[in-house]
């Protein structure tokens, strides 16, 4: 049994097409299909249901994935380790986020402390908590960045970043000369809102609660800069996550919340029991101080 074959049959398992994972190899889909069926005769078993053009995992299949993917992790891990040697300077750090906009800064930062190092970058729609815990747990990224917990036993998380939420009201709005409101005092105002349940839309219905207040939601989009293009339309007001340092906006007005308390926490998680790259681990900790900064 060769790494090769290994590595060919992870592919075709994870997209159950062999046309694709072939293009995806980079190889002739004749060599693949005999790669796989060579893996097959070895093992003494069928690792997939073939039916026609299509071909999917059987339970065989799955069993050997599994364990397929927990030895091609572990090599893959000891190649970083041995890789480390070489120092700091060197490296890929590979992070999954929902949320690039608010790493963009500080990975252009550290790239100027770190030129050598090289970041691997995958961005994950919001909401999806599971997806980011796989790919931990697979070894596909070193670290995740987003506002919302991963929730999980195996997997460590430490807040690296605070931001104040406030209120975007269009120019002109009746609140858009006040220093600060009362989130009660939005009572009534049409909403624009992510769609239900994306994180923030769960955090923003938190904030409601504790204000007292049902909104009206007048329009639920997935991504922040629909939210923030509605918003300076005139279309109604939002909740917007802001730090020092961000970039002062012309299109809309964002207004402090005295009460209740406002705020998102953006943090790193990592999988405990995997050993982090060197690279990555000094990021982490170059990120925590980063936005320490940004708070000062």
């Amino acid at each position: 049994m060769e790494l090769l074959q290994l590595h060919y049959f992870q592919t075709v398992a994870r997209m159950e097409h062999m046309t694709n994972a072939a293009k995806k190899l980079q190889i002739a889909q004749p060599a693949l299909s005999k790669t796989i069926a060579r893996l097959e005769e070895e093992l003494g078993v069928p690792l997939f249901d073939r039916q026609n053009r299509q071909i999917r995992l059987n339970p065989f299949g799955k069993a050997f994935l599994n364990s397929v993917e927990t030895a091609l992790s572990v090599l893959e891990e000891g190649r970083r380790e041995v890789t480390d040697l070489a120092g700091i300077e060197r490296g890929t750090i590979r992070i999954a986020t929902t949320t690039l906009n608010r790493l963009s800064k500080a990975l252009g930062a550290f790239r100027e402390q770190y030129p050598e190092v090289n970041f691997r970058i995958v961005q994950v729609a919001p909401g999806s908590m599971a997806e980011m815990v796989r790919m931990l747990e697979n070894g596909e990224v070193d670290l995740c960045f987003g506002a919302a917990s991963l929730d999980h036993p195996r997997i460590k998380e430490a807040d690296v970043l605070h931001a104040e939420v406030r209120l975007a009201v269009p120019h002109g709005h009746r609140l858009e000369e006040r220093e600060r409101i009362h989130l009660r005092e939005a009572r009534g105002e049409a909403f624009i809102e992510y769609k239900e349940g994306h994180p923030f839309r769960r955090m923003n219905d938190a904030f409601c609660e504790s204000a007292g207040i049902q909104r009206e939601v007048v329009c639920e989009v997935e991504e922040p800069s629909a939210l923030s293009g509605l918003v300076a339309a005139g279309l109604g007001v939002a909740f917007m996550p802001t730090c020092k340092g961000d970039e002062e906006t012309q299109a809309y007005t964002l207004i402090p919340i005295a009460s209740p308390d406002c705020h998102r926490a953006f943090s790193l998680a990592w999988l405990e029991s995997r050993y982090l790259p060197q690279a990555a681990s000094r990021f982490r900790e170059f990120l925590a101080e980063y936005f320490k900064e940004s708070r000062a």
